[in-house]
């Protein structure tokens, strides 16, 4: 009898939709993961407090307290794991706001389960990465902008990215993050720091630097 075949870590799945729970458990599992499924953040917030899986996915509708509210209570940005948000084709604006508020990533229904997988391989070996990286200190990560909104860590990490020069593709690449994803966090950096275009965003990078 062939042995089992090491989990590549858990992952959190959490939506009010057993046929999604159970697609996704059965893709995930088959991409050797260990899956388990919730149908309620409140459900999930008892078990994410006390044991970090490799990664959550998150419903943006679920009962109870929203996705959203759930991603807050985790200090999604801060949280030791990537959590993906799970939307509809009609939430892309609650999305983009789970986005700002800590959520790596989102992923649109209906999704591919092939495509699933992928996207989360790359994103937990990019989180591993980062984590690695945020040992040496980073050069955008230490620099203030006086008089500017503050830059969130992951609008830091698109930064430092963006002023290595490079390209949507590389920096979703490298960061785990779907390139739409990266020119949102860009859009909104460009608009925090009050630049103009591309090169005006380096050169206020540039003389903040300096003047660091």
């Amino acid at each position: 009898m062939a042995e089992k075949a090491p989990s590549r870590g858990e992952i959190f799945v959490v939506d009010d939709d057993p046929a999604v729970r159970d697609t996704l458990s059965m893709v995930l599992s088959a991409g050797g993961y260990q899956v388990i499924c919730f149908a309620d953040g409140a459900a999930l917030l008892a078990v994410a407090r006390t044991r970090t899986p490799s990664c959550i996915l998150l419903d943006v509708h679920i009962p109870g307290k929203s996705g959203l509210d759930i991603l807050k209570e985790l200090h999604g940005e801060d949280y030791p794991a990537p959590i993906f948000m799970i939307s509809g084709q009609g939430d892309i604006s609650m999305a983009v706001s789970a986005i700002k508020s800590g959520a790596l990533d989102f992923i649109e229904k209906p999704f591919r389960g092939s495509e699933i997988v992928a996207r989360l391989d790359e994103a937990i070996a990019a989180y591993a990465r980062r984590q690695a990286e945020n040992n040496s200190a980073s050069r955008i990560a230490t620099l203030h902008f006086p008089g500017r909104e503050p830059l969130t860590r992951r609008e830091r990490e698109v930064l430092e990215q963006f002023t290595a020069g490079a390209s949507n593709k590389e920096a979703g690449r490298h960061l785990g993050i779907s390139p739409r994803t990266i020119e949102d966090h860009r859009a909104n950096i460009m608009k925090k720091l009050g630049a103009r275009n591309a090169a005006d965003l380096v050169r206020i990078v540039m003389t903040t630097s300096r003047q660091a």
